[in-house]
């Protein structure tokens, strides 16, 4: 797979709609959390430009911290307490994090010095918190509430795969 070239401006609900469909078929009768974790996060590592981080940090039942699971990019954090940092934000408050600036985050927890920028969608299969998904980028303010909302469906079309009972 190569890295798919980015659209003309106003194309990004286009750029989603197209990874939407693409995951969809990738995750197609597959209903492994990690399987379906690890190639979620390489499509839109390879899909999406101007990353430097895609994955999951998901919920370690015993402790009810986020630890790491399938990403592309440099090593990362292995555990992140609800609460902390962006990752932790996104998870306490069960919504979609944008920050532009993750130097002027509060609490942000530097795992590669070179991200500027950063979204966090956490992940609910009803009122279950799973995990989050997380995109780092060193551009500032590389995303926006469209990327938001494009990722928030890619979390949905990952969760409808995990859910599916294996045939």
């Amino acid at each position: 797979m190569h890295r798919i070239e980015p659209l003309a401006s106003g194309d990004k609900a286009a750029l989603y709609r197209e990874l939407e469909a693409q995951l969809r078929a990738l995750l197609e009768g597959e209903p492994d959390l990690v399987a379906c974790a690890a190639n979620t996060s390489s499509l839109i590592f390879w899909s999406l430009p101007e990353l430097n981080w895609a994955g999951f940090y998901l919920v370690e039942a015993r402790s009810g911290d986020l630890v790491l699971g399938p990403f592309q990019g440099k090593p990362a954090c292995v555990r992140i307490p609800v609460g902390k940092g962006v990752c932790g934000a996104a998870a306490a408050r069960r919504r979609t994090v944008v920050v532009p600036d993750v130097h002027a985050f509060p609490g942000h927890i530097a795992c590669d010095s070179a991200s500027n920028s950063e979204v966090v969608v956490p992940i609910l299969d009803g009122d279950r918190l799973l995990g989050v998904l997380d995109l780092d980028s060193p551009a500032h303010a590389r995303f926006d509430d469209e990327d938001a909302r494009g990722l928030e469906s890619l979390v949905g079309v990952f969760v409808a795969a995990i859910r599916r009972e294996a045939g």
